[in-house]
């Protein structure tokens, strides 16, 4: 048998043997990634359980009705962006109306993300004045949040809103995005919480003060699952 007949007879083996140590590699690698791979750290809450954590009235506060709040625009992920998406108007003496909007999900991954009222409100035909950053106090807490005014042809709001990711409080889309990449390569997929307030007939200023007052009472007599769903893991409740 000539050397290059014997050249030739080998190949095959040798492909196998690199093929097996290729395939070897792969499953090594995919072993590692699935190992590696983010974990869901919070349990869906059902519709029903959710809404009965938020009180009907506290303070001077009542419940009047669930209609009249701007929602986020439905789109082809609207189902599995929330959920839960709870809307409710509160009324108390001397004061204007506030709409309050609260959005929760339970895994934000870098597709599935909580929409910031700045995309929903153009999407429904407001002007958005600049953003401003402000803060809500709860407890012992200095929420990070936002204030803006949406202006429509027949209604000006002023809306104030703090979204959490885990245990950080982006005010911008790009914060809210790095908090989920953070969280995903600390190896945990976190939950997402946002709560949003607004009043009709006041300005910025006069909204800061009882959109602030209003979201500390709200959340302070709010079920201590709900709390600890607004303020993180962290806040004891």
């Amino acid at each position: 048998m000539t050397e290059g007949a014997i050249g030739r007879e080998a190949a095959p083996a040798d492909l196998s043997r690199r093929n097996l140590l290729i395939g070897i590699a792969l499953a090594s690698a995919s072993g590692i990634a699935f190992a590696r791979q983010p974990a869901v750290a919070n349990p869906v809450v059902p519709e029903k359980l959710f809404e009965s954590w938020i009180p009907p009235r506290f303070g001077r506060w009542e419940t009047v009705s669930q209609s009249g709040v701007v929602l986020p625009p439905p789109d082809a992920l609207s189902d599995r962006l929330y959920d839960n998406l709870v809307t409710r108007v509160y009324a108390a003496p001397d004061f204007p109306p506030v709409m309050l909007l609260l959005a929760y999900n339970n895994a934000q991954d870098g597709v599935l993300q909580v929409h910031r009222p700045e995309f929903c409100y153009p999407v429904g035909g407001f002007e958005l004045s600049e953003t401003r950053d402000i803060a809500f106090k709860a407890g012992k807490q200095a929420v990070p949040a936002s204030i803006f005014t949406a202006t429509a042809p027949n209604r000006v709001e002023q809306v104030a809103y703090f979204t959490r990711l885990g245990s950080a409080y982006p005010r911008k889309w790009s914060e809210q995005r790095l908090a989920v990449m953070r969280a995903n390569l600390a190896g945990d997929i976190p939950d997402g919480m946002m709560m949003r307030v607004s009043a009709l007939g006041i300005d910025q200023e006069e909204a800061q003060t009882l959109l602030g007052d209003f979201s500390r009472q709200f959340i302070e007599n709010a079920n201590p699952r709900l709390q600890r769903l607004l303020l993180g893991p962290d806040s004891g409740g």
